[in-house]
């Protein structure tokens, strides 16, 4: 059981402390001691640890703040702290150090000067990432001229992780999707007794551009996170220094593979998509009394193959930026405990805003051509 004895002899307070100080013991003695020291008035204040038997940092922070309060509302102080054991010094320093770490305030940063420096920090960012494209584009065209250097097992390792694992998700969101659109299309074509032109609909638009979108944010959230997260803890692991140290080339071992496996992979899943989005659409038209055939003959009459592969180079774009992008977050992963999360964060907003920007520039491209 902790104590404190208070003794006033010659204008100097004594506190002896005895018995352990930890979390229980400061809980305790806390209303007392600090009572203690305000009502001290001018007279000296000494805090004797010579009998305290234990302490850990919850005793050596409620110390340190007895000092600090006797400093404060006090004239000065002399050998304010005494009898300290030597095992109990570094945690009194401990202590110390943090309160003076947590007492300085900010320094104040102009608003021009914060700016400039996020300015700074995002041009340094898009220099390491163009660095890091180039670097990927000269592995991967290095890859290609000797298919042999690629780690094949890996690549089909992570294909199966990125592609048949996310059948699920992608059929789930695509069926909703097709579904939902046709009913909303139906609205306006049901005053005109149109109701069999939401095929040409639904087709046109899974095949064009819902497909491939679609995919590719499925993607972005779950394949792009999923290898800024493994490459990231691989960083801060110092694994990819260890491969560097043997004489490997990280980007080659590590990213090349996850690339070729999804910009493979994608346009697997836009086919899936847009037949099971198309589907959904087939099931809301069924329910207004048209045969499937009749569904079948509007897609198939007015779907062209352009179509469909104007939608099927987009994914092959969408997998190589999602890919690459996660890579690379991961890539750049700093240190500290949340680093991780950050890359995984900026992968899958780095992701959708590049395949946003790219669906856009198919769109402008196609119109032009006449696709």
């Amino acid at each position: 059981m902790p104590e404190l004895n208070i003794e006033t002899v010659n204008q100097t307070t004594a506190m002896l402390f005895s018995g352990r100080l930890d979390a229980q013991g400061v809980a305790r003695l806390w209303d007392i001691a600090v009572k203690t020291v305000k009502k001290a008035g001018q007279t000296k204040i000494r805090i004797d640890l010579e009998s305290v038997d234990y302490m850990d940092m919850a005793g050596a922070t409620f110390i340190s703040y007895l000092s600090r309060l006797a400093v404060s509302t006090k004239a000065e102080q002399s050998d304010l702290v005494t009898g300290v054991k030597k095992e109990f010094v570094p945690l009194l320093d401990l202590a110390e150090k943090s309160k003076n770490e947590a007492s300085a305030p900010p320094p104040k940063v102009a608003y021009i000067e914060k700016t400039g420096r996020d300015l700074a920090a995002s041009l340094e960012d898009t220099k390491m990432f163009i660095t890091m494209v180039g670097q990927i584009t000269v592995a991967l065209f290095s890859c290609i001229k000797n298919p042999g250097r690629i780690r094949w097992a890996d690549t089909w390792m992570v294909a199966e992780r990125s592609g048949v694992n996310a059948l699920p998700i992608v059929a789930l969101i695509s069926f909703i999707v097709g579904l939902v659109m046709a009913f909303q299309a139906a609205i306006p074509m049901r005053m005109f007794g149109a109701e069999i032109y939401v095929a040409n609909l639904i087709g046109i638009a899974m095949i064009r551009e819902l497909g491939p979108l679609m995919t590719a944010i499925v993607l972005a959230g779950r394949s792009a996170s999923a290898f800024a997260a493994e490459i990231g803890t691989m960083k801060i692991n110092e694994e990819i220094d260890a491969l560097t140290v043997m004489g490997m080339e990280p980007v080659r071992f590590l990213i090349v593979p996850r690339i070729i496996a999804a910009t493979l992979i994608t346009p697997l899943l836009t086919v899936f998509s847009n037949f099971v989005g198309i589907l959904g659409g087939m099931v809301v038209i069924l329910s207004f009394g048209y045969p499937p055939i009749a569904y079948y003959n509007q897609v198939v009459g007015f779907v062209s193959w352009e179509d469909l592969a104007g939608g099927l180079v987009k994914c092959f774009v969408f997998g190589l930026l999602i890919a690459a992008t996660g890579c690379i977050r991961g890539y750049q992963t700093l240190r500290g405990p949340s680093a991780v999360g950050d890359a995984t964060t900026r992968a899958v907003v780095s992701s959708i805003i590049l395949i946003a920007v790219f669906d856009g520039i198919f769109s402008v491209i196609y119109f032009y051509l006449g696709i």
